[in-house]
């Protein structure tokens, strides 16, 4: 297991220039916003507005902390999505516009190249395992807490917004902490 402390995540300006983006991990290493082929990133959103297109993207939105907001995506009905949501995918290269629900937010955005890798985002609470990867797969856990996340023998402990990269079957002890399961599949 790797772990990858909050602290040390990487900051940078939204791609529209209007926020500010923390980059928890990306690849290939050291990809810009428009060369990735994935990436796993948080972003605090303090005002109503459209997100930046993506082209070939496909991404999974998750709400970390603040009361939600509001999602009209491509013209559909808008669609709520807070802390107790489940994640939410849709593609990354059409009108998205949000609507705060009472004041900023933080999120948990996964954005996979489509045609070259696919992701799943899943929102977990209390103790749980986790399986290995699979072939061709990578997996992170993102904690919202303490956690302590057990594999192969090694222990970790995670604090809130620490993200683990785990390589085989985990076991995770979390009282009430919810967690994101992230697992990214190159194409076949």
């Amino acid at each position: 297991m790797r772990r990858l402390r909050a602290s040390e995540y990487k900051r940078m300006p939204w791609k529209n220039g209007k926020g500010e983006t923390v980059e928890i991990a990306v690849f290939p290493p050291g990809a810009s916003m428009d060369a990735f082929e994935w990436r796993i990133s948080m972003a605090s959103v303090a005002n109503d507005g459209a997100f930046s297109l993506f082209p070939e993207i496909d991404r999974t939105l998750s709400i970390l902390s603040g009361h939600g907001m509001s999602l009209t995506i491509d013209d559909a009905a808008p669609v709520l999505l807070t802390m107790e949501s489940d994640p939410l995918r849709f593609a990354a290269d059409v009108p998205v516009d949000a609507t705060l629900v009472d004041g900023p937010i933080t999120d948990l955005n996964v954005m996979t190249r489509r045609g070259r890798f696919a992701h799943s985002v899943k929102r977990k609470t209390g103790p749980f395992s986790i399986s290995g990867c699979e072939s061709g797969e990578t997996v992170y856990l993102l904690a919202t807490g303490p956690v302590t996340v057990t594999s192969a023998g090694e222990t970790v402990e995670l604090e809130a917004l620490d993200c683990v990269l785990v390589g085989e079957d985990a076991s995770v002890t979390a009282e009430n902490i919810v967690c994101y399961e992230i697992r990214l599949q190159g194409a076949a």
